[in-house]
């Protein structure tokens, strides 16, 4: 892992290198704080590549577990599922629609279909944000991916100077 996907930065500068007056904004943001900006969005936008290496993007309906784990259903034979079985790797963005009309967050990590009593216990986590989903899930023809973070930026233009937050995986878990 990197040095700069390995500590918080804010505005591009390492934590460490900032002023003590810097340092308290970045520590405002906490794991749990940013766990609740990333469950006021309900749709994220979601990339993946092909095997040819040619970038694809949808918006995806997405829930998020307590674990940061993020799950989200599509048909079985969509150009994503197809693209996260060949290439784990995946990129999410979730915009602001929500309160903050300022922040964003960009995701980076790596994908599986869970399934089983794992699945069962993601599923109940995904019907309560989207009800619509059991029945959509009588069709048979979705399914689940699940989405463990390895690295996570918070950016809020709506502070001055905009505040930049980057989490790595061991900050997650």
């Amino acid at each position: 892992m990197s040095e700069r996907r390995s500590r918080r930065w804010v505005t591009g500068v390492p934590r460490a290198t900032l002023g003590s007056d810097r340092l308290s904004r970045v520590s405002a943001i906490s794991r749990e704080q940013l766990l609740a900006y990333v469950r006021e969005e309900r749709y994220a936008v979601e990339a993946s590549i092909t095997a040819d290496g040619v970038p694809q993007a949808a918006v995806v309906g997405v829930v998020v577990t307590d674990a940061f784990e993020i799950v989200f259903d599509t048909v079985q034979t969509s150009r994503k599922a197809r693209n996260l079985r060949q290439q784990a790797r995946v990129a999410l963005v979730f915009g602001s629609t929500a309160a903050a009309a300022s922040r964003t967050i960009q995701i980076e990590g790596t994908a599986d279909e869970p399934s089983g009593a794992e699945l069962d216990a993601l599923l109940e986590c995904y019907f309560a944000a989207f009800p619509d989903g059991r029945q959509r899930r009588l069709s048979g023809n979705l399914t689940y991916f699940r989405v463990k973070p390895s690295w996570i930026r918070c950016s809020d233009y709506g502070t001055v100077p905009p505040t930049i937050v980057e989490f790595a995986e061991s900050e997650l878990s």
